[in-house]
């Protein structure tokens, strides 16, 4: 496992570069754009700075992998940039993997925030020791319509502030109600949220502790069927699975098919833990009823849990955990270190 580095916190009134290594926003969706950059300034005190991919054609950028590596190896190089944030995720960040240079990144640790396809940056960052954050993208948890959820506000600030995020709390609300970007005066309302019934823990009943590994389900897929930038499975042991799906909404059955793969791959008895997200289980094309949601999230939790009871029972499973594509979130830190109890049922990131 490589020597960890947290890079530095950000200040107040500090540069952060915007960037889109994965997709960016569509022509119609500007307004949401702009409300990000607005949030950054007005709720966090920061100095947004547009670097190239961040307002390109959508098309442009997935013709040019090389331009999205380039913009966020400029903004790890530049001194007067605090972090590098995100548009939002997308689908083939993978490409961009080959024309990135690890020696710049590793020599110029800086907080990188992003999530959904951007795991692939964050193991990335991984690979070369230096922590990045999953969460606070500019389109997403900038840009949530109505009001900033206040949880959002107190840990997108210490991801941003703090040099370590310290005991992660759950929510007591969330939704995973996609937006309308289309209409402009949607922004104004919130989307529909739900009480949350708390987060589920499954499995070992003793503390661990270990190193954050993860992301999204689906881009940790296509991780491994490429099997060029996973670290050694040794690096793994003892560390803590972060996981969680996409607003595609995957069959569990295909979860859990993937997931038994890795364990006859023998990977997954190398984690003592496992941080599953709250699954969103609607999106823009498939706005489910909410009994639906309800058992879909209930057979992704028993199809998670029948795997690891079979190739890692003494692991501890903590679901509905508040980072991925339901709202509000934590920017958890990949590579940071997180201590698990269950029998006080807390999280702690150190």
């Amino acid at each position: 496992m490589p020597d960890f580095v947290t890079p530095p916190p950000v200040e107040r009134g500090d540069k952060v570069a915007v960037v889109a290594p994965a997709s960016t926003n569509p022509e119609f969706a500007s307004h949401v754009y702009e409300l990000g950059l607005q949030r950054m300034r007005e709720a966090f005190d920061l100095e947004p700075v547009e670097y190239p991919t961040a307002t390109a054609d959508p098309e442009w950028l997935a013709d040019n992998p090389e331009a999205r590596a380039e913009d966020v190896m400029d903004a790890f190089r530049d001194p007067d940039i605090s972090a590098v944030v995100a548009n939002i995720g997308g689908h083939d960040q993978i490409r961009v993997l080959p024309y990135l240079d690890a020696d710049v990144l590793r020599e110029h640790p800086t907080r990188f925030y992003g999530w959904s396809d951007n795991t692939n940056l964050a193991l990335f960052l991984w690979n070369q020791g230096v922590v990045s954050y999953y969460g606070g993208s500019t389109l997403t948890e900038y840009a949530m319509d109505g009001e900033l959820f206040e949880y959002t506000r107190e840990y997108l600030g210490r991801a941003l502030f703090d040099d370590v995020i310290g005991e992660w709390t759950e929510a007591d609300v969330f939704t995973d109600e996609a937006g309308d970007w289309e209409d402009p005066e949607a922004l104004e309302e919130r989307r529909e949220i739900e009480e949350s019934d708390g987060r589920v823990w499954r499995g070992g009943d003793d503390p661990v502790s270990g190193r954050v590994w993860g992301g999204c389900y689906e881009t940790l897929v296509e991780q491994f069927l490429a099997d060029r930038y996973v670290p050694d499975e040794r690096e793994l042991d003892g560390a803590i699975l972060a996981l969680e799906t996409s607003e595609g909404i995957p069959n569990p059955d295909f979860v859990k098919a993937n997931l038994r793969a890795l364990g006859e791959r023998g990977l997954l008895e190398r984690f003592d833990g496992v941080l599953v997200g709250r699954a969103a289980a609607r999106s823009h094309l498939e706005d489910n009823p909410p009994e639906w949601r309800a058992d879909y999230r209930d057979r992704q939790r028993d199809a998670i849990t029948d795997v690891f009871e079979t190739y890692n029972p003494d692991a501890v499973l903590v679901f509905d955990c508040e980072f991925g594509h339901t709202y509000p979130t934590c920017p958890i830190p990949i590579g940071g270190e997180v201590d698990v109890d269950p029998a006080s049922e807390t999280i702690r990131f150190q």
